[in-house]
């Protein structure tokens, strides 16, 4: 039985997913946060589809019985389309489970004004077509086109952002004309949040911007309230954890959740794990 005071458990294959957990907590300040950042199987990129749902069923596990989670979101959009329907199915009834693909395809087809949307996303995602088969289904009539940024998550996780060089970066990949005359673009991997104001400038604020972090926080408050399990009153500290453990990931938590942040390694995939805590 879900109480409001139970904490939210948020996941992603590493720790891009802190933009959706930042955009979380402040959007619901009275919410705990439970984060697993599954470092040690980073990428999912380029693991199979059976794979990584076997890491998202072993994860949701972890939050939802050991840390007693009222919610799930998944903070990952390869994880997303992999994994999202299997979890969905499987824990129905049992606790709510948010992806990051879905909320974005809801907002891009409620705005009628949109006539031509750009999807800027890793190799992975927009070779999975994900996005692209959501839009045809959902709004036959919208223009879209789907483009690999692949060096942007590395830039930004290396801390490259509001300088030169993702400068440089961003224009030689905006200017692609794949992204010709849209009106609107989707930031279709949790880490481009952190380059939003970027990319508005680049367009001189004349293109809506999408940010997946903000989309799914507002997704998760609507099933919060529709389920009843809005929290009233902070239950606990927010929790961090790693399945792997480097000093690199600890620094790039700042980057990513806005101030520093401690990680905890808990490695969920070995027996009697005493880094739990």
């Amino acid at each position: 039985m879900k109480n409001n005071n139970q904490p939210i458990g948020i996941f992603d294959s590493g720790i891009g997913g802190l933009t959706v957990a930042n955009a979380v907590s402040k959007l619901l300040p009275n919410e705990q946060l439970i984060y697993f950042g599954d470092t040690a199987h980073m990428p999912y990129g380029d693991k199979s589809k059976e794979l990584i749902r076997s890491y998202a069923t072993t994860i949701t596990d972890f939050l939802l019985y050991q840390k007693k989670c009222k919610a799930i979101v998944i903070a990952c959009n390869t994880a997303s389309a992999a994994a999202y329907e299997v979890l969905r199915d499987h824990y129905k009834g049992v606790v709510p489970v948010i992806n990051v693909i879905d909320p974005m395809i809801e907002a891009v087809i409620a705005d009628d004004d949109i006539k031509k949307v750009g999807i800027i996303a890793t190799k992975t995602t927009v070779t999975s077509s994900v996005y692209q088969e959501k839009l045809t289904r959902r709004k036959p009539t919208l223009n879209y086109s789907a483009f690999a940024t692949p060096l942007l998550a590395s830039m930004i996780e290396e801390g490259f952002y509001n300088n030169n060089i993702s400068h440089a970066v961003l224009k030689q990949y905006l200017e692609n004309d794949a992204l010709n005359g849209i009106d609107a673009l989707v930031l279709a991997c949790t880490h481009y949040p952190l380059i939003k104001n970027e990319i508005a400038a680049f367009y001189n604020n004349q293109v809506k911007i999408f940010d997946s972090a903000e989309v799914v926080a507002q997704k998760l408050k609507l099933v919060l309230e529709k389920e009843e399990l809005l929290s009233n009153s902070k239950a606990g500290e927010d929790v961090f954890y790693v399945s792997d453990y480097t000093e690199s990931f600890e620094r790039a938590t700042k980057i990513f959740f806005g101030h520093k942040i401690n990680l905890s390694l808990c490695n969920i995939w070995k027996r009697n794990d005493e880094g739990d805590e």
